[in-house]
């Protein structure tokens, strides 16, 4: 991709149409750290509003306490659903309008079910709730916006939704820390900034367009900032900045016509190349090529920034780490390791760390923020993580603000700037602000300053050095799969997996036995290398099911076994492994393949009882693809599927029911698409339990084999499915292939 010439240094680095849509005005700027300053000042706003609340999100649930620790009795429910239903009764003139991202399958557990059709909850047609699923395949809605009364709006990284809300001490005991279930969660970190003026108005103008794009009609406009209804803004938030410009920066993946938007990107690209003394980044993922190799020319030329990355020392549960965590120590290697050759000097300036709390189980906070400063000149805070998804894949929205103006006003936002930095690194060090100003200006250094600061009974910024676990690292597929940086076809999915005609073969890699192969490992060494935390145990599992295996009838009790769980949405792959461990390769396989097959049924039967209507109330417009996927290719539908992890077993179970999809194909598909998986997880299970009880050479040396004899059956198989190739003109061949090799991608797969 060309690039323009970057704009001159006394310009400014911001520039509408470039890497940001508008610069705006803002009366006021206010930076809230942490879920529990955003949620309080959100509820206050929120209070004070007259005409239009627009709320944009990638999840939300209904349940969560926005003030779960107390406050002004302000006569409305504690629960942000009950708050929204009430504040609309309240206020005849006011309409709420929530879009939510139209959530793969895949996040089914995670997330609330029927949020829009709380049961007792009185219906207003003033608060519309409606789910955004026009993204190209694979993508996501993942702006997090607020706008009221198009005078005060929020942006950052912050969902209205659980296991959000904390408070900058992050105290690992805190008992106001618990989901809506009452289930405590660890330290939660993030960043979300709060604006008026121009800039909010221009943020409600966004969040009309995101609403129009999602396919639903035109939302009223409000009258403007003179209706006489009094100021939005909460009189006990004070700015940090007043009077200032606000760059509002996107990122839109190309779509239905429409070009794709990535100013986001193009923003931090600007900040790398210009950055004189610090870059500071504090994000939830570093997986991004791009900003790696722009990160990497800087620091190796002589005069090139420090560059600090804040970010959480594990990815959250053990996918995600086998997937965007390998991704992240890929990255990290391939940056220290070119670092390397250009000297010590080079190669102190980058340093990645997380911040330790004492007593914390894992010993580092979660850090969840999408913040970064250059020098004490920019700061940007918004919804975009340093991945390819962020850069070029999801919707995204940032805010960021510049030291311009005349000399005395630049020095003010400087100021500002710098500070906004040292309260972020002041909370990860135990430390007042002040402090880490005055060691930044001593050492003129932001790693030299974490290490003077450093002090092993209280919480301080540890080095992180991402684990690279080489075989994982051979096994995990390159970010076109996971961290995607273009669109996917959804045709391109189904030929990648199952080819349906001679005329679209087989890629040379079977990129689905891959995946499969990737989350066999990654869910292995996932329950040995890292802390048990969700509530399924596997040692309970197993422990229970050798009891089983003890008593009679035992293919029967195993079989029910699956049966239950499976309609009680427990993973399937934890049971598969728990049979394989328990009864072995062989009967373990037996009793997965019966269980697993007698529980789809069981689903099937449930889905055609309650019907598509019923299930689309549930799972939103979503189901129509997939209803639409089982209707038009049957068997090869329900097998793809099956081998992906599309969906939850059971979830997939009941919509193939609810599509008109015959049971004789819904059963050989499941059949074809699970029993290879079966196989494998038994056999991979099995031998690496034995690794683990009898630790040897020989134990190890099996294992390895088992993992060799699983990728030579994914080529085995390839070759197998692999159909006669008609003739095409070479031409043709030669110019379908370059096309392929020079974007850098494999064919590419659907990650989740």
């Amino acid at each position: 991709m060309s690039q323009a010439a970057p704009p001159d240094l006394e310009r400014g680095l911001l520039e509408a149409g470039r890497n940001c849509w508008r610069l705006e005005h803002a009366d006021r700027f206010k930076l809230l750290i942490d879920g529990a300053a955003y949620f309080r000042a959100l509820r206050q706003t929120l209070l004070n509003a007259r005409e239009t609340v627009f709320i944009l999100g990638w999840d939300m649930d209904s349940r969560t306490d926005l003030l779960p620790d107390g406050g002004d009795d302000d006569g409305f429910p504690r629960q942000l659903g009950d708050f929204l239903h009430a504040l609309v009764a309240d206020r005849p003139a006011l309409h709420i309008q929530v879009l939510n991202w139209d959530y793969a399958m895949l996040y089914a557990l995670e997330r609330e079910w029927m949020l829009a059709r709380k049961p007792g909850r009185p219906r207003n047609a003033r608060l519309r709730f409606h789910t955004d699923s026009r993204h190209p395949v694979g993508a996501s809605h993942h702006q997090k916006i607020v706008v009221v009364d198009d005078r005060v709006a929020f942006v950052g990284g912050l969902d209205l939704t659980r296991c959000r809300w904390d408070t900058p001490d992050h105290a690992c005991d805190n008992p106001l820390r618990r989901d809506p279930d009452g289930k405590p969660y660890a330290p939660f970190h993030d960043v979300q900034a709060m604006v008026d003026g121009d800039c909010a108005r221009a943020l409600g103008e966004l969040a009309r367009r995101r609403w129009k794009l999602a396919g639903y009609a035109a939302s009223r406009q409000v009258r403007g900032a003179d209706h006489g209804q009094g100021d939005p803004w909460p009189a006990d938030q004070v700015p940090d900045l007043q009077d200032i410009e606000v760059g509002i920066s996107r990122t839109e993946p190309a779509h239905d016509g429409r070009a794709g938007v990535f100013e986001v990107r193009q923003l931090y690209l600007d900040a790398i190349a210009q950055a004189r003394r610090f870059l500071f980044f504090e994000n939830q993922y570093f997986t991004s090529n791009v900003l790696a190799d722009a990160l990497g020319e800087r620091l190796r030329q002589a005069d090139g920034p420090e560059v600090m990355v804040v970010s959480p020392h594990t990815q959250s549960g053990w996918l995600e780490q086998a997937t965007m965590g390998a991704l992240r120590a890929r990255i990290h290697h391939r940056l220290k390791g070119a670092l390397a050759g250009h000297g010590e000097r080079a190669l102190a300036r980058y340093q990645m760390y997380c911040p330790q709390l004492p007593g914390q189980t894992d010993g580092c906070l979660n850090v969840h923020s999408k913040v970064f400063a250059m020098d004490d000149r920019l700061f940007s805070v918004g919804s975009a993580n340093m991945s390819n998804r962020s850069m070029a894949f999801d919707t995204e929205c940032n805010l960021t603000i510049e030291a311009s103006g005349k000399p005395e006003r630049r020095a003010e936002i400087r100021a500002a700037i710098a500070l906004m930095r040292d309260r972020l690194l002041a909370e990860h060090l135990g430390t007042e602000p002040v402090v880490v100003a005055e060691h930044i200006a001593a050492s003129g250094s932001l790693h030299q300053t974490v290490s003077a600061l450093h002090r092993d009974d209280t919480r301080n910024m540890v080095p992180l050095q991402p684990r690279l676990i080489p075989e994982l690292d051979a096994l995990t597929p390159e970010n076109a799969v996971f961290d995607p940086e273009r669109p996917i076809s959804p045709d391109e999915v189904v030929d990648a997996y199952v080819p349906h005609s001679a005329r679209k073969p087989v890629p040379r890699r079977m990129v689905g036995l891959g995946m499969l192969a990737v989350l066999l490992v990654a869910f292995a060494l996932a329950w040995r290398f890292t802390p048990l935390s969700d509530w399924i145990n596997l040692g309970s599992l197993i422990a229970l099911a050798r009891s089983v295996d003890k008593m009679p009838f035992t293919p029967v009790i195993v079989i029910a076994a699956f049966v239950v769980a499976g309609m009680l949405m427990v993973p399937i792959t934890v049971l598969i492994a728990v049979a394989g461990v328990v009864f072995g390769p062989m009967m373990g396989g037996l009793y997965a393949i019966a269980g697993v097959l007698l529980s789809a049924a069981l689903g099937f039967v449930l889905g055609q009882w309650l019907g598509h209507d019923a299930l689309r109330q549930m799972l939103g417009p979503r189901i129509n693809n997939l209803s639409r996927r089982f209707a038009q290719r049957g068997i090869a539908a329900m097998a793809v599927i099956r081998l992906l992890p599309i969906a939850p077993f059971t979830v997939v179970n009941v919509v193939a029911g609810a599509s008109h999809l015959g049971l004789r194909d819904y059963m050989i598909g499941t059949f074809a698409g699970m029993a290879p998986g079966i196989v494998l997880t038994v056999m991979f299970s099995h031998n690496l339990a034995e690794a683990i009880r009898h630790p040897s050479l020989q134990s190890v040396l099996v294992l390895v084999a088992v993992t060799a004899a699983l990728m030579l059956t994914a080529f085995g198989l390839q070759k197998l499915l692999k159909p006669r190739q008609q003739k095409r003109p070479a031409a043709a061949s030669t110019a379908a292939d370059n096309d392929h090799i020079a974007s850098g991608h494999p064919l590419p797969a659907e990650a989740k």
